[in-house]
């Protein structure tokens, strides 16, 4: 959510930053509304104040036995206070739909974020790894011969339908493993907070965290009204909604491993092929909550936190800043991670580590207190996968494959599969 002061203030830098995103212009809609607003608040309180002075001297007039005065100003204040009514619902009707406008609008980029229509225009940051060098043509995951028995498409598409998977026997297993070492990892080398969190949530939570209204055709709801999560940032970031945390808590950090679900709007023919897109999946996702000038640095932080995980399993990636025409609708700045995926002979998106300012702050009022005793301040919220399970399940598959059809598996694997390094072509742990 936007401030409104900031617009106030000045609307052509909002405008501007806006088309930076290639959006219409939209202050003088915005102010249009809030003047509106502020004028019937003023009016309702001028008119409270007739309204406190009339009522005053009716019993005055009473007093002095002025029956005239007495009815013309009891009258006068019973009109005053319909009038009041009318104008504070006024004033709730057009605060209402000042807060449904601005709940639509995207976040203001940060200055560095480089413009741009699309991922064409990202720019790369980094890469990590060498690229595997095959004396054969490497396969995308779903044809390795390891793996081909143990990845599903056909029951899962007769229980559930398309873009759906059932993992079976040892690629379950080292899908199981990669969601344990990321937790492990952010737990006890990234002092990550683990959480257990629900994947139901009710539209405060989804509201609060952006995803409302403008996104509920990518989500899935169930009949009464809760929303399955497309990630976990949701209930970890909800979880500040409405507090004012002293500023020692701060930074929070947090991690956790949920099922994750998206309907894939709009994505109709891209990547239906293996489980590159699914409608449901798993994620290790990062959350922190931070005061606002720790946020740049909690951001680098938390980047290096992803990108850390692929150097341990030993899988060669690229870091992008997003331009602003691809960058999320909640997001100030956003870095992608890469996977190199040699049967797509391509680089893919693994995580997105963002950090959203106080924009998600505002929509839940999370706040805290400065050290110095100010007024309560808005946290900054920041989010990033740590990582995608099964797109990181797909780039160790593919990043391993053997001319044989077996997989060598990243070695700090081996104490999660019982000491085996190996998917053997027969699609078995070894």
């Amino acid at each position: 959510m936007h401030d409104i002061r900031a617009i106030r203030e000045n609307p052509a830098a909002f405008d501007a930053a806006l088309a930076r995103r290639g959006e219409a212009p939209m202050s003088q809609a915005i102010l249009a509304l809030d003047t509106a607003r502020r004028a019937k608040i003023n009016a309702a309180e001028n008119a409270q104040a007739e309204q406190n002075k009339a009522s005053k001297e009716v019993g005055q007039a009473k007093a002095k036995g002025d029956e005239a005065m007495f009815e013309q100003l009891r009258a006068l204040v019973s009109e005053k206070k319909a009038l009041i009514a009318q104008m504070q619902a006024d004033a709730k009707t057009l605060d209402a739909e000042l807060t449904e406008k601005l709940s639509w609008i995207a976040n203001i980029p940060a200055d560095d974020v480089p413009d741009g229509a699309d991922e064409d225009d990202n720019v790369e940051v980094r890469r990590w790894g060498h690229l595997p060098d095959f004396e054969f043509t490497p396969k995308e995951h779903y044809e390795i011969g390891g793996v081909a028995a143990s990845m599903d498409f056909d029951t899962a598409a007769k229980t559930s339908g398309a873009r759906f998977v059932m993992l079976k026997g040892a690629v379950a297993r080292i899908h199981r493993a990669l969601s344990q070492f990321m937790i492990d990892t952010h737990v006890d080398h990234n002092g990550l907070t683990e959480i257990n969190s629900p994947v139901l949530v009710r539209d405060d939570a989804m509201y609060g965290t952006d995803k409302l209204p403008k996104f509920a055709e990518d989500s899935y709801q169930t009949t009464n009204g809760w929303w399955l999560v497309s990630t976990s940032e949701i209930p970890l970031t909800y979880t500040v909604a409405g507090d004012i945390l002293d500023a020692a808590a701060l930074p929070i950090r947090m991690t956790a491993h949920t099922l994750c679900f998206r309907s894939e709007a709009g994505s109709a023919g891209r990547d239906t092929a293996g489980m590159l897109r699914q409608h449901q999946f798993e994620k290790v996702e990062m959350v922190s909550i931070t005061e606002p000038d720790q946020s740049e640095a909690e951001q680098q932080r938390m980047l290096r936190c992803a990108e850390d995980i692929l150097e341990r399993l030993g899988l060669p990636y690229r870091t992008v800043l997003l331009c602003t025409g691809d960058m999320g609708f909640g997001a100030r700045r956003t870095f992608d991670i890469e996977a190199w995926l040699p049967g797509q002979n391509n680089y893919r998106e693994i995580s997105s580590v963002s950090t959203t300012g106080d924009f998600q702050a505002r929509r839940m009022n999370a706040r805290y207190k400065p050290a110095d005793g100010g007024k309560p301040q808005f946290v900054h919220t920041l989010n990033g996968s740590g990582l995608a399970v099964g797109r990181c399940l797909i780039a160790v598959l593919e990043n391993g494959q053997q001319a044989d059809g077996s997989v060598v598996l990243p070695p700090v694997l081996a104490s999660y599969l019982g000491g085996k390094t190996v998917l053997s072509a027969e699609g078995t742990l070894v």
